[in-house]
């Protein structure tokens, strides 16, 4: 059975849920986290929350106790809107979250999870037990990046939409031109032994960062002229880290711009991950705004207007963009089928939209004065 995925909306959610109780800090072990798994009893977990309650009297600290006790009561009292267990299971927070010491302000939060939760936890800490809710936007799957040339060489990794840097280096590989008082034999030589040590140091530094990675899908290489080929060719990787190398691209760069340059250039390697669907998605826009303005819409209130009327068929929304407007155009687009995509400021792409406004749509059928 094929193991469910979040979707990038139900991630963007996930994540601004996950921001939001990471800046709570308890004075004492008195934030209250529960972890309901899919199809567990509900009323079980009633059970063991009231159980808690009487066990939280025992607490030493008075204030302690006290804020565990009513987080506690919190939770018991927001259980009641669920007469079951949601589908994908429950996450419950609750505690005293007030900035100021001897304040009260008890809050309970609950979410249920974009994929199945499959473990049941109950704890009481300083701060609220986030990981499991992180584990599930997390992009676990990487590839490495390497570009090179004789002159320096750029390691980095793309996890999800973000490159990611990981390491650099400069050859001591003399240029094309010798310098005086040797043989012309012996410079090519030397010029030669120097390019090889340094196709060893680039694979030194690429088992370092890359053998022990256990969600690498593979390894691009690219650069220009022939030397990306010579490493790869060459006995500089360790066969494991070689035999995941899935290809090799002509490049005009080797530092930064070498790595996005390699990104554009492996997008047909690329293509079951999101960040090249998000680029495919900005550049229609973009192509469409040039060619067919009458396609697209960009702004806020203009694309609002548009998913009113039913005529926008995939949503862009930056991910700066407030939650709660997030929510606002997800329930409009949801009455009439429209996608919605959130669209990460890792790309060049996705900080255009940002610089648009954050929103933009790609339309149905061409509507007149949508632009």
């Amino acid at each position: 059975m094929e193991k469910k995925k979040a979707s990038d909306s139900e991630k963007y959610k996930l994540k601004r849920f996950v921001k939001e109780l990471e800046n709570f800090r308890g004075r004492g072990t008195e934030l209250v986290s529960v972890y309901v798994p899919a199809g567990y009893d509900l009323n079980k977990i009633n059970t063991h929350i009231s159980e808690e309650q009487g066990t939280a009297a025992n607490i030493k600290s008075k204030q302690t106790r006290e804020n565990v006790i009513a987080a506690l009561e919190k939770i018991i009292q927001h259980l009641k809107l669920f007469p079951k267990t949601p589908e994908n299971g429950l996450a419950l927070f609750a505690g005293n979250v007030a900035e100021r010491e001897g304040q009260q302000d008890y809050q309970v939060w609950s979410i249920e999870p974009p994929v199945p939760l499959n473990q049941r936890l109950y704890r009481c800490d300083k701060e609220f037990v986030l990981e499991p809710l992180r584990d599930m936007v997390e992009d676990k799957e990487s590839y490495g990046l390497i570009v090179m040339d004789r002159r320096e060489a750029n390691i980095a990794l793309l996890k999800g939409k973000n490159i990611i840097p990981l390491v650099s280096a400069e050859s001591m590989v003399p240029g094309k031109f010798k310098a005086g008082g040797q043989s012309s034999v012996r410079f090519a030589r030397n010029r030669e032994l120097a390019a090889k040590d340094f196709y060893q140091k680039i694979g030194f530094m690429a088992k370092e960062q890359f053998f022990e990675m256990k969600d690498l899908k593979g390894i691009i290489v690219g650069g220009p002229g022939p030397t990306k080929y010579e490493f790869v060719d060459g006995n500089y990787l360790p066969t494991e880290l070689k035999n995941k190398v899935i290809g090799i691209r002509d490049l005009s760069y080797t530092d930064e711009f070498g790595l996005h340059e390699l990104l554009e250039k492996s997008q047909d390697l690329l293509a079951e991950e999101s960040v090249v669907e998000e680029k495919k998605l900005m550049n229609k826009f973009f192509d469409s705004l040039a060619k067919n303005p009458g396609m697209v819409s960009y702004g806020k209130d203009e694309c609002f207007r548009m998913l009113q009327m039913g005529a926008v068929d995939t949503m862009l929304i930056s991910e700066t963009i407030d939650d709660k407007v997030v929510d606002e155009f997800s329930a409009e687009a949801g009455k009439v089928g429209t996608k919605v995509e959130i669209v990460s400021v890792e790309t060049r792409e996705g900080k255009q939209l940002k610089d648009l406004g954050g929103f933009a749509a790609l339309l149905r059928y061409n509507v007149e004065g949508s632009y």
